[in-house]
């Protein structure tokens, strides 16, 4: 039995110090999107810490990135989900139950990256993918050790010239991906915005949801008291997803289905 809680939780919510977010896509363009928000984060804690071996880790995210681009219509399928929502909230410009100052920002951030996307001038990872040195790495990645500095001396020198240096020349290969960035962090938190928290209860590690196939979902969104000791292992496609929450008690052994009822909070996102 899944029971809904209205109020907040007792013991999960507020009183709980700290909580872990799961998230699940239940499409193919959403997998990718969180994908690249992955990468990018990981290019900004490399470029955030500025030691030779993040500057490295950064490079190699951004070359994920790009392959990533060149492989698939990234682009294409950024337009086709951002004119959606574009269409969709311009439709409520008339209706009283909404704030017409948020929707009118939320158009007004919608409308330039848009744009951008649409300009012909728009490649991104089109400087990554004509830099030498850049593609001698990503031609030593499948290789385990690959960019050792004997390997790649030239890259082994980049890596050691001042952080200024360095940064500056990340910032310009950044630069080249960032409508990217913006365009899959826009896209990911009004999806992510789009639905209300519920807090539910799953009967001995167990919860199933019907889905409703005129409203497509597009991630689902659990959040987990850390206390609980416990993550979820999520499942879906277009008609339902189930959770089934596990412990694990000892890393060098299977994790273990939870058998008493545990306390979540659940979002349904679709836009």
């Amino acid at each position: 039995m899944n029971i809904v809680v209205n109020s907040a939780q007792p013991r999960l919510f507020p009183t709980v110090e700290s909580v872990t977010v799961y998230e699940q896509p239940l499409s193919e363009r959403m997998r990718t999107f969180l994908r690249l928000e992955y990468l990018f984060q990981s290019i900004r804690d490399g470029m955030e810490r500025g030691n030779p071996a993040d500057a490295r880790n950064a490079i190699v995210n951004m070359i994920d990135v790009a392959d990533q681009l060149a492989r698939t219509d990234i682009k294409g399928e950024l337009i086709k989900e951002i004119e959606r929502y574009t269409n969709t909230i311009s439709g409520l410009r008339h209706n009283p139950a909404v704030n017409q100052s948020t929707l009118e920002h939320t158009l007004s951030r919608l409308e330039p990256i848009l744009a951008i996307l649409k300009s012909n001038a728009c490649q991104p990872g089109l400087r990554l993918r004509q830099n030498e040195i850049v593609a001698q790495v990503r031609q030593r990645l499948a290789i385990p050790g690959g960019t050792c500095s004997f390997d790649l001396p030239a890259f082994h020198y980049w890596l050691h010239r001042p952080l200024t240096q360095r940064d500056a020349q990340l910032q310009d290969w950044m630069q080249d991906l960032r409508i990217i960035e913006d365009a899959v962090h826009t896209v990911l938190k009004l999806v992510r915005e789009s639905a209300p928290s519920r807090h539910l209860a799953a009967d001995n590690g167990f919860y199933q949801q019907q889905l409703d196939p005129a409203t497509a979902c597009q991630i689902v969104r659990v959040v987990v008291a850390d206390a609980d000791d416990l993550y979820p292992e999520i499942s879906g496609g277009k008609h339902r997803f189930t959770i089934r929450f596990v412990r694990h008690t000892d890393v060098n052994a299977r994790a273990q289905v939870v058998q008493n009822t545990v306390w979540f909070e659940l979002r349904c996102c679709s836009l």
